[in-house]
């Protein structure tokens, strides 16, 4: 664009020529820089990243770059963002949804994203410097002897799946000597505990709020209020999975401490503890709530590891994005709502990428200590968490392949063996278990993955591709079809996030042709690397997509949503510093207000946007769909409770089992009696007449054989039927109530 005043009656170029001139890129000497690589302000404003400092200092004796009040504004990225987020909305469900429309208007998004990307409007920021330090590789042979000595023993000990107070203790012990042997002190730094103790030994301290504090906090209100409204009601019952847990739950309360529990194909053990230990805290029992609690509480917890990779990824604000949009967001929202062991796979992948990520960029061995922890951990957590230590090894892979490595490799190999010793000695008890029970560990996987249960429908290799391109496309358009954690057949993200992803992946790929900095294609690739738990359901590819399978892939995608947006809101700081620098006239003034305005509008109404949709999906859609499939166990439960305090015993109460129905052992959750099963099949109603007392039978509507049986069986028995308060179709259920014989 011509800005000389001088020269007023010069043609200015158009859109094409300006295109033509800097798609010439493979001529030799002419480049073209897509990021900003000038120097940034040492003393970056509280919560900016650096590129986007007003007032960056220039080099001296060079002139300021000319430019025109037009200039400030970001047109081309702001067209970006919006055919962007119109593709996006085509994909929404409707009866006018198509693929082709979205295509399009993504195509004309990408378009003006690659023109903004050449007029430096849309620029991501720059990862933290990688550190020069080096490892003496020292280890302290005592710990690691006792260490070998500890974890020997606790693996000797830890048989017939039961956790016991010898073997924990070896176990931790083990644990505690090893992260001792490994360990290095930081130089210049004081010992903890002398830290500890001067800092509550002040008279005072100094707390400090800025606006920065004040945004932060209210991005933690905004999540804790999406992940925790309602969560008595949403999702409102129980389906079979809950009660399995629930007698896992009970199994451990009665002393039965397993490693792994093989009830329903074999589940680990994490869920089970925190569950009890939640229904001690609230006092909620062994209860469905109790499960939701202690989900919710994990999805939360993964929240603070987001923050810490977001920053990471290039600072505060990313993380602070990253934290907001994944805090709102249906799909974990969902996840963790559900009461089941689903959000412990997205907990533990952020921090055992956080401290593999920041170690090798810090080149500190005491990250890589820290990283094992988790990934052991994560192992006793939820099955598809078995895909991390492939992940991780990629990710050391990728580090060596690469410049950033420089000096380091060999050192990086044996941070990685260390690792993998560390999750190791923390996975020990399941090692024991795996030793043990083979078949039983790896049921579960190898039934989805083989024809164990089901024989492949076509050649596995047709079906593993079929499956990646359907996980690949759950972002944007289709999440699959499993109703209980999911709205079945929309994107998994909503419009503003689902735009921001695809955006992100773009930027992030040039970057990576641009600069191939290694941790841009980890992000990438780690999307689908995650998701592979969920592709490889090659016998059931009807399950596939699948959210809580896939749903260590939330991870790294928003990450690229809070990248992708960041690099617009730093783009807009850019096109701002003139004004900021220039005199101070009115109109410089106005056009950089103007400009602060654009970006708090921006953001408002994208935050706005998205939190709506998600409110909605949750709250209204998923609810909806969810009280529409599971049956009213609550209420059977309810009408047992009741009959259980008018004559003293629940005994007497049974539910016919029919097909398609209610799990019989969910109403007595609810009726606090968690361990038994209300069952009695018609070919058992003889044995009722030994009972006395009076009787309650619990029947489907549709049951008419049952319901003819038990009359002729109890000719004095009276029907009603309980009429549901959801209103739904398929609910209500009959209530045959024998009185006492005289």
């Amino acid at each position: 664009m011509n800005t000389d005043k001088n020269h007023p009656d010069i043609e200015e170029p158009s859109i094409l020529d300006y295109l033509k001139s800097k798609l010439k890129f493979w001529e030799r000497g002419q480049k073209v820089e897509l990021y900003a690589l000038e120097p940034v302000s040492p003393h970056p404003i509280e919560g900016e990243s650096p590129v986007t400092q007003p007032g960056t200092p220039e080099r001296a004796g060079s002139p300021r770059e000319k430019t025109s009040q037009a200039s400030h504004w970001p047109w081309r990225s702001l067209l970006a963002l919006v055919f962007a987020l119109l593709g996006q909305r085509a994909f929404e469900p409707s009866p006018n949804r198509t693929v082709i429309a979205g295509l399009v208007l993504y195509g004309f998004g990408l378009a003006w994203l690659i023109l903004a990307c050449l007029r430096k409007e849309w620029t991501l920021t720059h990862y933290p410097e990688t550190g020069t330090g080096s490892d003496t590789l020292q280890v302290r042979r005592l710990p690691l002897i006792l260490g070998i000595v500890l974890s020997v023993a606790a693996l000797l000990t830890l048989g017939n799946n039961l956790f016991t107070l010898l073997n924990v203790t070896l176990w931790v012990l083990a644990i505690i000597f090893f992260v001792r042997a490994f360990w290095l002190p930081r130089e210049n730094q004081p010992p903890f505990w002398p830290r500890v103790k001067d800092f509550f030994s002040r008279d005072s301290w100094l707390f400090k709020v800025t606006r920065w504090t004040l945004l932060a906090l209210a991005v933690v209100v905004i999540v804790v209020f999406f992940r925790v409204y309602n969560i008595g009601g949403v999702p409102s019952e129980p389906f079979s999975d809950h009660a399995e847990k629930i007698l896992d739950v009970y199994d451990v309360s009665r002393g039965q401490t397993h490693i792994f529990f093989p009830r329903n194909t074999g589940r680990e053990a994490i869920q089970m503890y925190l569950t009890l230990v939640v229904s001690w805290i609230f006092g909620t029992g062994l209860s469905f709530l109790s499960l939701k609690i202690g989900t919710v509480f994990c999805g939360l917890a993964t929240l603070p590891y987001m923050y810490l990779l977001g920053k990471e990824f290039g600072g505060k604000r990313i993380a602070l994005l990253a934290v907001f949009f994944a805090g709102i967001a249906y799909w974990p929202n969902v996840i963790s709502r559900a009461g089941l062991r689903f959000p412990l796979y997205p907990l533990f992948v952020a921090p055992t990428l956080f401290y593999l990520l920041r170690g090798l960029r810090t080149r500190n061995r005491n990250d890589f200590i820290v990283s094992g922890l988790f990934l052991g951990l994560g192992l006793h957590g939820y099955s598809p968490f078995r895909i991390m230590p492939f992940v991780v090894m990629v990710a050391v892979g990728l580090y060596l392949l690469h410049a950033q490595s420089k000096g380091s490799r060999k050192q990086a190999i044996i941070w990685l063996s260390i690792l993998a010793i560390m999750s190791l000695i923390v996975f020990l008890p399941l090692a024991r278990y795996w030793l043990d029970n083979p078949q039983a560990f790896s049921y579960r996987a190898f039934s989805r993955l083989g024809s164990i249960e089901s024989p492949l429908p076509t050649p596995a290799w047709q079906l593993f591709l079929s499956n990646t391109w359907n996980a690949l496309r759950m972002f944007n358009w289709d999440n699959g079809e499993i109703w209980v954690h999911s709205v079945p057949h929309r994107p998994a993200l909503d419009v503003v996030s689902g735009a921001l992803f695809l955006i992100g992946v773009v930027l992030v790929l040039i970057r990576y042709i641009r600069q191939r900095h290694w941790q841009d294609l980890f992000l990438l690739l780690a999307v689908p690397m995650l998701q592979l738990p969920s592709i490889l359901s090659l016998a059931f590819p009807g399950e596939n997509p699948a959210l809580n399978r896939a749903a260590g892939a939330m991870v790294p995608t928003f990450l690229l949503v809070a990248v992708a947006l960041d690099g617009l809101l730093a783009g807009i700081g850019r096109r701002l510093e003139p004004a900021a620098l220039s005199p101070k006239g009115v109109g410089s003034r106005m056009s950089h207000r103007a400009g602060t305005a654009l970006t708090w509008v921006l953001v408002l109404v994208l935050a706005g946007w998205s939190s709506y949709q998600n409110f909605d999906l949750v709250f209204n859609q998923f609810a909806r769909q969810y009280d529409a499939g599971a049956w009213n166990s609550s209420e059977m439960g309810a009408v047992i409770k009741q009959f259980g305090q008018t004559y003293g015993s629940t005994d007497n109460a049974w539910i016919i089992p029919y097909p398609y129905w209610v799990d019989t052992r969910l109403p007595g959750v609810w009726a606090g009696i968690p361990n038994r099963d209300f069952a009695v099949w018609p070919e058992n109603f003889n044995a009722t007449l030994d009972v006395q007392g009076p009787k309650l039978f619990i029947v489907n509507v549709e049951d008419v054989v049952a319901m003819d049986q038990l009359q002729a069986l109890y000719p004095h028995g009276v029907w009603s039927r309980f009429v549901s308060k959801t209103k739904l179709e398929g609910k209500d259920f009959m209530i045959f109530f024998v009185p006492q014989e005289q």
